[in-house]
Parts: C-alpha cells; structure tokens; sequence
C-alpha cells in the first residue's frame, strides 16, 4: 500500500496533504553525509559512559522531569527552576508551545523559507500558517512579519540562525521587531544552532526574558553537543507558559539516556565547545572558498552553508550524490550543505566548482561580478 491509496478512513484533509517530514539522505558507502546538520565528531567516551549506565534500568520509566539537568539549567541561565522545560528535541518542545498557544482559526507566522518542520507542526494545531518570504539574502523580514500579525495571530516563530539559509537576526532588529509584537502574543525564539554563531551583532534570546513576558528561548542538545540520535531539547520562558506546554507534552518522552547525556556533556563543555569553534572555522573556510568559486552564499552562522541553486537544485542534488556526498535539497530553492568532516571538504568543492559554472549567468546562486 502506498501513500496514495484509499484506505476508507476518514482523515483530516489539511494533515494529509502536508508532506511528512523526512530525514536527510542517508550517505551512500564510504561518502559523506552532510544532509543532517549533525555534528561530525563522535560523541565523547565520557558522555557514552554515562549513557551505557542507565541501560540496566530499561524495565523502569525514565525521569522525564529531569529536575537535575533542568537545575543545572536554571542556575546557568539564571531563571528558576520553572522557568525551564525539556522535550525530546527542540522541535517537540516548539509543538507543545504552538499547540498550547494556537487552534483552529489562528494563525501562525514564520519566515519562510525557514525549518521545514514548521508547516507540519502549525497544521496539525487546526492553525493556519502566515508565511512572510525571506529577504534577498536569506534573512527574515522582521518589519513584514510584523506587518503580517492580526487579532488571529496566537504564535510568531523567530529562527536565529536560520535553517537552511544559516542567517542571523541582529540583536538590534529583534528588539525592533519586540516593540511591535503585542505583549500577549507568544513569541518563539528558535537557537538550535546558537552555540555556532560567532558575529557579536546576533541576538541572544536568555537574558532578554526578563524584559519580554511573552518570549520562549529553544536551544537543543543535539546539534553543538553531538546528541542528535537521544533527542534532547530545553526551552526557557515563563513559568506559566512552559507549564501549558507540560500539559500539551506526551508523557515521558524525555528518556533517562537522554537526560543523564546532556548532564555529562555539560560536564565536558569546553572540549566539546572547542569542537564547535572548529566546525565554525571549518565552515568560515568553506563559504570563503565557495564565494570564490562564484557561489553568491548567504553569511552562514550555524554549522550549514545555503547554495541557492533555484531551478537547477535537482541536478545539484544528483552531482553532490554521485559523488558520495549527501546535501539536503529543497526545490525549487536550494541545497542545504552541512559542515561535515574535514575530509569532505575537498570534495564538496570539487563538486560544488562544476555546479556553478553550469548554472547560467545572472542566475541568484552565482555571485555577481
């Protein structure tokens, strides 16, 4: 049976025609998967230890409070204890907030193109998606999506860094854009790849939730920290808030591997920050050397780069493959491209050098000039 074949139950009509989310191609042998945003560096010995440990405890529930790893938090970020919340993933933490917050006949805004999660999570509220387009260079127009808020928006969702297109809101901006969101309306500020940016003018959404009562700051373990496959997220907001998305949260999604990994991985911050500050370089390296080939690339802060190769993204997508390399494509826009092992880095240009002289002049992915 596939999925276009009747099977006589009713369903609602506007989950079935969202496409479902799909993981990253996975790497073809001996290649380089780079679809993913993960982490390329293999988990520490001391963060595999801690997990090895509560495997002897898989007839019992976990501790899904996680009162230690949410303490630990709160006293990092200086908010109370309340004031933080773990899911299993930022992503089911961004589903309870929007479920909480919006219902049929709302509306949720979001720029766009932003997480490819998005659309599916507001649909499946019975809420409607507001999508205001990117600007030029792949960063959100926070003025139009301003503009775009009315008496039936519930949810604004702020990406910073951007996924895909790796661009930042100022700090700046963000206050800007504050001041004309209405004080009862939830703001979602996503930093998944938070630890990665390296410009000063970025946004940092914690210390300002003592100014804004209607803000949610996400951050995630799983991308700087190396946690992808245990699926671990925290967000940090108002009490209040946090405890309508407890109730809209599934029970004990949060599992004890997940939780005690994030405690160890803390533990060992500095050598996995220092891994961050690699990636980073490494993707620095990468858009520089890509901008001199001819590619216009939008300036990457998270551990990505955006190739917008429009039209042709397809055939983009074929080559990076053929030549064992695994990108995220999202036609008719573009190709996502994950700053991977150091040794993929070679053939990624190789590949990428052919691509752009094929596309045709004044196409957006060829810098001018």
């Amino acid at each position: 049976m596939t999925s276009d074949t009747p099977i006589g139950v009713r369903l609602r009509p506007e989950i079935v025609a969202v496409p479902p989310y799909k993981q990253g191609r996975p790497a073809p042998a001996d290649g380089y998967k780079l679809s993913s945003n993960e982490n390329p560096y293999p988990p520490l010995p001391s963060v595999v230890e801690a997990v090895a440990a509560t495997l002897r405890d898989l007839n019992r529930y976990p501790n899904a409070g996680g009162a230690d790893l949410r303490a630990r938090l709160a006293e990092r970020h200086g908010v109370a204890l309340e004031q933080v919340h773990l899911g299993s993933g930022s992503v089911a933490l961004l589903a309870q907030l929007i479920m909480a917050a919006a219902g049929t006949g709302d509306e949720v805004v979001y720029s766009w193109r932003s997480f490819e999660a998005y659309p599916g999570l507001v649909t499946a509220t019975g809420a409607t998606s507001v999508q205001v387009p990117n600007r030029a260079d792949g960063s959100h127009d926070l003025a139009a999506m301003a503009d775009a808020i009315t008496d039936r928006t519930r949810v604004v969702i702020v990406c910073t860094p951007n996924n895909p297109t790796g661009t930042i809101v100022t700090a700046d901006d963000f206050a800007a854009f504050m001041e004309r969101v209405p004080s009862d309306l939830l703001v979602l500020l996503d930093e998944a790849y938070y630890e990665f940016v390296t410009d000063d003018a970025s946004v940092d959404g914690i210390p300002l939730l003592s100014r804004y009562s209607n803000l949610v700051v996400l951050r995630t373990f799983s991308k700087a920290y190396g946690l992808a496959a245990l699926r671990i997220g925290y967000a940090v907001g108002p009490a209040a808030v946090l405890d309508a998305a407890r109730s809209a949260a599934i029970p004990l999604s949060v599992t004890d591997a997940s939780r005690v990994a994030a405690l160890a991985a803390i533990d060992a911050e500095d050598e996995l920050m220092e891994r961050v500050a690699r990636v980073a370089m490494r993707r620095d390296r990468l858009r520089e050397a890509l901008i001199e080939q001819g590619w216009n690339v939008p300036q990457a802060q998270g551990n990505f780069v955006w190739l917008a190769t429009g039209e042709q993204t397809a055939a983009a997508n074929d080559a990076f493959f053929d030549a064992g390399l695994t990108v995220r494509a999202f036609p008719p826009e573009g190709i996502r491209v994950s700053v991977g092992e150091e040794e993929s880095v070679e053939e990624l240009l190789r590949v990428a050098a052919d691509v752009v002289r094929n596309l045709p002049m004044g196409h957006p992915a060829k810098r001018l000039g």
